[in-house]
């Protein structure tokens, strides 16, 4: 390759090679870079010059050249004008420099003659590509093809958007809003509760358990307010140290409160016991005085304690409740939804920390408690006490006895003293030998009552015309039914006896006969008007039914059994309601211990009418109370009668003594029951005394008139009854001639 030569190739004109063909002579003044071409936005040039029709007139909707001013600039400020566009000259494939008039040399592309093209042309305006005609010189650099510019593109309207995100704006304000108004409006009772809880204190009010009082009005059991002691176990610093100086005034081993206060977790769980009880019921003195011993984890509260003055009185009626004022046992369980009251509370807004106290103003709520009802019952105090007393002592006299009493007012049924023996002090009921001894025996002693049934079968019979009070006739000293040989304790050898004589000498063969004629349907009839084989509904939870035969159960032997008070089994107070009929003119009236119910607020209650049934005529009740007099009368030549011992001086009685056999679980138990049931005064009795007295070892029979006297004297004196006219009493013939 030829060396490059450093001057410029000119063609016969003088000009540089590869200028264009055919320019023509540029004006004078126009040289340099005035004279270069204005450059499209393609990078081309427009010769300025004479060739008018090669000039490029800029179309009026497109702007001008932006290139134009900083050419403008270069060019020394003047403006230069678009010259004409030549044909280039075959070899010329790129811009020549030519020299201007000037003598200044400026720098010239040769352009095609096809229009040129803004950035912003439509596209539709662009020519087709040309082409070439002739082929490329060998060596030649292959042409770049032209690239079609991208289309800029096309931008959203500024006011669409403005005008959706005022839109969105408004509606996200607008929500606010509405939520703001909604919770200040109806969610404020909400939310202005919300961390109430937290400052929230609740204190119980205790409500008081109702009393138990007698029948006028004085208290057998009530509840007085308490302390009671308990500890925090994680807080007790020293629970050795502690317990000895709480068990004097406990009155509860150290041994036993240390193991109480002793640390350990809640059953199942690692979470610490924080609270347990060390004593119940304390009194408030006592509480004072432990406060001020500032114990580390002791604390005291407000407490209810059960009291009854009477300590054992009553006590097998009564019961005892639970150290959460819980009836468990007797009265204080049958009607423990009476007594126990519903606890109030009350709630209110307090401080923290030091300023743990009430809020002026703040919240405060109080749910006033409801005290229990308060029971009134028959049951008369001082006759109570007598008959736990009378009973007590007859009882020491045999060895090992368990002994009832009940005494009913004749004609309301109303119990006025139901005694058991032995008996145990109500406030401290764990302290007794056997569970047993906190039964009431009246309602749970079941017997086999023996001769104080021939009362119910001479009953019958003169209901039913079967005997009139002038009946006697032969009694043997034996009978035999059924292959049992029945015999008398006092044998007549057969001579004739009166009805009032089979009474006096409780004659075994004589009530069988009776029995016979009368019929065991009849028999069996009469012992249910007389209220035997059903609890009576006293009150008194746990009341045995007791047992009776039926008819069509009945062997060879029952024909001797039943009639005189064998297989059938009863309950003291069935018996004694039983003989309250026949005071009572005949009328069976339930017996019952409830008098009325007190409200919390002085209402007065009456409680339910006893049930009430006749069994026999008022003359022929008349006249079995009568016959039942030679029992305690009839003493001469021909023999004592059975129940001297329980005749009251001054007064009629009629009554009668019996001995039978204790059941217990369904089996019989070693020994005897003696009994002896009676009225007084006979001619119009006002009340009815039944005693009961079992004893391993027999015996009871000597205690039961003497007991029944002591207590029939002191009810008829209490009550302050006239003594009888005596020189009425009747005189019985025992063996009529």
């Amino acid at each position: 390759m030829p060396p490059r030569s450093d001057d410029p190739r000119r063609d016969a004109t003088g000009s540089r090679r590869g200028s264009s063909r055919g320019s023509e002579p540029r004006e004078a003044g126009l040289g340099g870079i005035s004279d270069a071409r204005a450059y499209t936005p393609r990078g081309r040039t427009v010769r300025e010059g004479g060739g008018a029709e090669q000039r490029r007139t800029p179309r009026s909707n497109r702007s001008g050249d932006p290139f134009r001013p900083a050419l403008q600039v270069l060019d020394g400020g003047r403006a230069g004008r678009a010259g004409t566009r030549e044909p280039a000259t075959d070899g010329a494939r790129s811009g020549r420099r030519s020299t201007a008039a000037g003598g200044r040399a400026g720098v010239v592309r040769t352009v095609s003659s096809r229009p040129v093209r803004e950035p912003f042309d439509d596209d539709e305006d662009a020519p087709p590509p040309r082409r070439r005609s002739q082929p490329r010189r060998p060596g030649a650099q292959p042409r770049r093809p032209v690239r079609k510019p991208r289309r800029p593109p096309r931008l959203g309207d500024p006011r669409r958007r403005l005008r959706l995100g005022t839109v969105l704006a408004l509606a996200l304000f607008a929500s606010i809003g509405v939520r703001l108004v909604y919770l200040q409006t109806v969610d404020t009772p909400a939310y202005a509760d919300g961390g109430l809880p937290n400052r929230l204190a609740v204190v119980e009010l205790p409500a008081p358990r109702g009393a138990i009082l007698d029948r006028s009005g004085e208290p057998l059991a009530h509840s007085v307010e308490a302390r009671y002691v308990f500890a925090d176990p994680t807080r007790v610093k020293d629970r050795f140290a502690t317990a000895r100086l709480l068990s004097p005034l406990l009155g509860v081993p150290v041994s036993d409160l240390a193991e109480k206060m002793r640390k350990r977790t809640l059953p199942g769980t690692d979470t610490p016991l924080q609270f347990v009880y060390l004593a119940r019921g304390v009194e408030i003195a006592t509480a004072k005085r432990i406060m001020e011993l500032d114990l580390a984890g002791i604390n005291v509260h407000r407490d209810e304690r059960r009291e009854v003055p009477g300590g054992d009185l009553a006590a097998n009626l009564i019961g005892f409740v639970s150290q959460d004022m819980n009836g468990l046992e007797g009265l204080e369980a049958k009607y423990d939804d009476v007594l126990r009251g519903q606890a109030g509370k009350r709630t209110y807004e307090v401080g923290l920390g030091d300023l743990a106290a009430p809020i002026p103003g703040g919240y405060s709520r109080t749910t006033q408690p409801q005290p229990g009802s308060s029971l009134k019952l028959t049951v008369d105090r001082d006759l109570q006490f007598m008959t736990q007393r009378i009973l007590a002592k007859q009882t020491a006299k045999v060895k090992g006895s368990v002994g009832a009493a009940v005494i009913i007012e004749i004609p309301s049924g109303e119990v006025l003293a139901q005694a058991s023996q032995p008996t145990y002090d109500a406030a401290n009921p764990t302290k007794v030998t056997s569970p047993s001894d906190r039964d009431d025996a009246a309602t749970t002693f079941v017997v086999d009552p023996g001769s104080i049934h021939k009362a119910i079968t001479f009953g019958a019979a003169l209901q039913e015309g079967v005997i009139t009070p002038d009946t006697a006739f032969p009694v043997p000293n034996t009978i035999d039914r059924g292959g049992v040989t029945f015999r008398d304790t006092h044998p007549v050898d057969g001579r004739t006896m009166s009805i009032p004589g089979m009474l006096a000498f409780s004659s075994n063969v004589g009530t069988i006969e009776i029995g016979e004629k009368l019929g065991k349907e009849r028999l069996f009839d009469y012992q249910k008007r007389f209220g035997l084989g059903q609890v009576t509904g006293e009150g008194m939870p746990g009341e045995a039914a007791g047992r009776l035969l039926p008819p069509d159960q009945w062997s060879g032997s029952a024909y001797g059994s039943v009639p005189i008070g064998h297989s059938v089994d009863a309950t003291p107070l069935q018996m004694a309601a039983a003989y309250a009929t026949i005071a009572n003119n005949g009328t069976y009236v339930q017996p019952h211990l409830v008098k009325e119910t007190i409200g919390a607020d002085g209402e007065r209650s009456p409680a339910a009418a006893p049930t009430t049934r006749s069994v026999l005529s008022p003359a022929n009740a008349a006249a079995l109370r009568q016959m039942m007099e030679a029992v305690t009368t009839v003493d001469g030549p021909d023999g004592r009668a059975t129940g001297l011992a329980a005749a009251v001086p001054g007064y009629r009685v009629a009554g009668k003594t019996g001995t039978g056999l204790r059941y217990d679980g369904g089996k019989q138990q070693p020994g005897e029951v003696g009994s002896f049931i009676g009225m007084a005064p006979a001619e119009n009795p006002r009340y009815v005394v039944a005693v009961f007295v079992w004893s391993p070892g027999g015996g009871g029979g000597a205690v039961a008139a003497p007991a029944f006297r002591e207590m029939m004297g002191f009810t008829l004196r209490h009550y302050r009854v006239p003594p009888s006219l005596t020189n009425k009493s009747p005189k019985f013939e025992v063996f009529p001639r």
